[in-house]
């Protein structure tokens, strides 16, 4: 009997032995699909695969009930069948028998019942490739003074060579912009105990500065699909990279990590083509023992793309904060992009876009943001990056090798991680909710004065460019090691608002909806206390907005949301490179800008077109919030709905839904590309230009003033979405502004044309007015014989209010200013500064880059002096001159 009774366990057991490991893909010869099993709906996992003409390979990663199924190639040159995939079209058989009333009583109907019902999901895979976001490398030489951080090396006996040029560990120029860990060291805290994983193009696991801090268990390659996730095409050295930023040992290689006892895992994805269930395996894979997920790559940063992760991959990254780390959570953190030049915007990459991770973006070792670093409401920290002429010196492949000119968002993601690491070794029981609390309440206020500070209701501040600010390793650990836990997450799912009965199909076809006119269009939705109390709902954090619109030029479309506070979050601005007509068919923007606010009141949906050139029209929207629960006893596990982007969504299936009875769905995942970060990221991200004066969406309409804590001043001050003259800044990459400028020089050009030219024709009246004879000393005849700054007004089309009005603006030489709040000097008609040009601000008070003499050691920003608001950034060098550019490789990471 033992050997019936070890068959049978062999037998019961066979599903779980195919998900113990993964398998390796055979793409040119098998077509790979991934089936979700309902184990309770009537049909095994062995019949459904029977009927659909399929063999099952193994479990999906870590996803509960979803199998990776295949079926081999046809041979094309053989078969001349048409090329309809045959697994899917069989599919689609089942459940039309399954449905079909005329042989109900039929066996075949009734396995094809079981069959269809016990089928959720079924996606065939393609492979794709992701982007990753991190810079070319230049060749190296940044000035550095290595002072304070040899004195810090001294005293922590750090060996490491390239320590002092870890500027983002310790920055001797700009001291308060660095991530601020070095005081943790010395108590001790240094990582102990926490395993991050980079998602990436490998990791050089030989690598004197990595090798001790290896985690051998929680790396696999999923390009090759092997365990070891060895770096092998000469541009794979983003991953090793961003690892050597956060678990680089103290040792004498190189520099160090910031969690420099920490541990790193390798998973290799973005080294070749991808699918679906590989991507979504990577994101969970060893999450019991993996905590944070570091994740420098994403969809093309062109500033045309919008796309996001699929079902699956979404899918993986509920399943990772629901039951990662024993249901505390996986922390993800994404790198926000690189596509700043080309106007793109984090709002259009689904994993930026997404609650579940932390979005970081870069601020160079000055504290200004970078042109290339994407300004979006879903942005949450910044962290420190290239740009300025600095980069961030770690670790590179090879036994005893340094980089030295890592750099874009994809290096300012791991400086994250890393603190979060810190984080996690004194304080493990935090989740990965608690972790983004943390981020949003430590957060430092880089650039107070810059224009893009928006006040929130609760009286914080956010940027779309630095979120909430640049994390600051010593007081987010500091907060940690105190920090009380937040309750359960809570939601509230929102109406669905369809517009002028406006519908959109499965094929993303429109009909009905209100045209987006000159004026935009406007649609709200209330939040009562009784929806809070339906709910269990307690606090505010995430926001997401889904939006059903239909255009012809979807770069044309601003959308934005009003709280019922006035707090406005810009969810999507002009993208200049956006030809696409697609719209925005149930794509869902996230905000986390409303943090912590009342929702209670109306919601105001605004889309407008920025141009009014193309057409559009609103179908609908709804939206879900985010946040904690009031009692957490009565709270409820999320589980992700099946996704239906038509409107109004299929009525079977309910938002979040627990219920088993899903209805099932075909579909084919289409190919997508995973571009490395190196592909996207400027090529002088180095030497990127760094500001800290400019709104982010300037030609958006200024933010209402929130109703609690408004703070007052007599100082007239921009709005973050208008500025002064903010168009200006955007004189060379608008060409909307090039045609206004060039519309302004002709407009001059006649005016003073005409304005010489009455000039001329007075002179010969007065001169012809006069008798025969007569003389008259041309000093006697007053302002009046010539033309004034009155008639200068006068060309310009402007009227005085008197005959003297000239006399109080002080236009002509020496004339008293009996206004100081209206002044100009002698050349204010071709003044660059258009602050300076509209008397707008005192030059005392204006907001500087960098202090006079940038060789000195800078002042905290609060006593930093004013400067005036166009000075050139200073080179590092100290000449003023610009770099030559040349670099050191074709690629890097960003």
């Amino acid at each position: 009997m033992r050997l019936p009774l070890s068959l049978v366990l062999l037998l019961l057991a066979h599903e779980s032995v195919l998900a113990l490991t993964p398998h390796k893909r055979h793409y040119s010869t098998h077509d790979y699909y991934v089936l979700e099993h309902h184990p309770n709906a009537g049909a095994s996992l062995a019949e459904c695969a029977q009927n659909l003409g399929v063999e099952v390979v193994g479990q999906a990663g870590e996803l509960k009930d979803f199998w990776v199924v295949r079926t081999a190639k046809r041979n094309s040159q053989f078969d001349t069948r048409d090329t309809e995939d045959g697994v899917l079209r069989r599919y689609e058989e089942l459940k039309t028998r399954a449905a079909s009333s005329l042989t109900s009583r039929s066996e075949d109907a009734l396995q094809s019942r079981r069959v269809a019902s016990s089928v959720k999901y079924l996606a065939r895979q393609e492979l794709r490739k992701r982007e990753k976001r991190a810079p070319p490398p230049i060749l190296p030489g940044s000035p550095q003074n290595a002072e304070s951080s040899e004195s810090v090396a001294q005293r922590l006996h750090i060996l490491d060579p390239e320590f002092p040029k870890q500027w983002h560990l310790v920055n001797n120029e700009y001291p308060q912009h660095m991530m601020n860990v070095t005081r943790l060291w010395e108590e001790g805290i240094t990582g102990k105990g926490v395993i991050t994983g980079l998602i990436d193009d490998g990791l050089d696991y030989n690598s004197d500065d990595l090798a001790e801090n290896f985690w051998a268990e929680g790396s696999y390659d999923y390009n090759e699909h092997k365990d070891l996730p060895t770096p092998l095409l000469f541009d794979d050295h983003h991953g090793t990279r961003c690892a050597g930023q956060i678990a680089a040992a103290k040792n004498n290689v190189c520099g160090m990590g910031i969690a420099y006892e920490s541990k790193v895992a390798g998973l290799r994805i973005l080294s070749g083509p991808i699918s679906d269930i590989d991507e979504s395996a990577a994101l969970n894979y060893g999450f019991q023992n993996t905590s944070i997920y570091s994740c420098s790559w994403g969809p093309p940063d062109n500033g045309k793309a919008m796309e996001g992760p699929n079902y699956l991959i979404q899918k993986a990254m509920v399943n990772g904060i629901v039951h990662g780390r024993n249901g505390k959570g996986s922390v993800f953190v994404f790198a926000s992009g690189n596509g700043g030049r080309n106007g793109d915007q984090c709002n259009f990459d689904g994993y930026t876009n997404s609650i579940f991770s932390v979005t970081v973006a870069s601020v160079d070792y000055r504290g200004l943001h970078p042109d290339y670093s994407e300004p979006c409401a879903a942005n949450m920290v910044v962290a420190y990056s290239s740009g300025s002429g600095n980069h961030i010196v770690t670790t590179d492949v090879g036994k005893n090798k340094c980089a030295y000119t890592h750099g874009g968002t994809s290096a300012a993601a791991p400086n994250a991680a890393g603190v979060f690491a810190l984080a996690l070794s004194v304080r493990s029981d935090l989740t990965w909710r608690d972790i983004q609390h943390l981020c949003v309440r430590t957060a430092w206020l880089i650039n107070p004065d810059d224009p893009d500070w928006e006040q929130t209701a609760v009286g914080r501040k956010y940027s779309y460019k630095y979120g909430y600010g640049s994390i600051n390793g010593y007081e987010f650990v500091k907060a940690a090691q105190k920090w009380e836990l937040v309750k359960p997450q809570g939601w509230i799912d929102m109406p669905i608002v369809q517009i002028n009965g406006g519908t959109m199909d499965a094929f993303k076809t429109g009909s009905g909806g209100e045209m987006i006119d000159s004026d935009g269009v406007q649609s709200t939705m209330e939040v009562t206390q009784a929806m809070l109390q339906q709910n269990n709902f307690e606090k505010l954090e995430h926001i997401t907005v889904k939006v059903w619109i239909t255009h012809t030029r979807r770069g044309d479309v601003s959308v934005e949301l009003t709280s019922p506070n006035g707090v406005k979050s810009i969810l999507a601005s002009k993208r200049f490179q956006d030809s696409s007509d697609e719209g925005f068919p149930g794509w869902t923007f996230m905000t986390v800008k409303h943090w912590d606010e009342n929702p209670i009141g109306k919601w105001t949906l605004k889309v407008s077109d920025q141009d009014n050139d193309e057409e559009g029209y609103v179908l609908g929207w709804t939206m879900t919030l985010w946040g904690s629960v009031v009692d957490p006893a009565k709270a409820k596990e999320y589980v992700l709905p099946m996704l239906d982007h038509s409107l109004p969504p299929n009525k079977l299936e309910d938002k979040h839904s627990t219920d088993s009875s899903t209805s099932t769905t075909s579909s084919v995942a289409s190919t997508k590309i995973l571009p490395k970060p190196t592909v996207a990221l400027p090529t002088d991200h180095g030497h990127a230009q760094g500001e800290a004066s400019k709104p982010a969406f300037p030609e958006q309409t200024p933010t209402t003033t929130p109703v609690a804590d408004v703070e007052t001043s007599s100082t007239p001050n921009p709005t973050p979405d208008e500025g002064w003259f903010s168009d200006l800044g955007n004189l060379v990459t608008n060409q909307f502004w090039v045609f206004i400028a060039a519309g302004a020089v002709v407009a001059f050009g006649v005016s003073a044309g005409l304005f010489f030219w009455r000039r001329a024709v007075n002179r010969r009246k007065n001169y012809e007015s006069l008798p025969a004879g007569d003389d008259m000393a041309m000093n006697s005849m007053g302002r009046r014989a010539g033309p004034g700054s009155r008639e200068l007004y006068d060309a310009f089309g402007e009227v005085s209010d008197d005959d003297d009005a000239d006399e109080h603006t002080g236009l002509r030489p020496n004339a008293p200013v009996n206004n100081p709040g209206l002044q100009y000097h002698s050349g204010f008609l071709d003044d660059d500064d258009p602050s300076t040009a509209a008397g707008i601000t005192p030059r005392d008070q204006r907001y500087r880059d960098e202090p006079d003499h940038p060789a000195t050691t800078p002042a905290p920003p609060s006593a930093v002096p004013a400067t005036h608001a166009d000075e050139r950034p200073h080179s590092p060098t100290g000449s003023g001159e610009s770099h030559d550019g040349s670099w050191e490789h074709a690629s890097e990471t960003r």
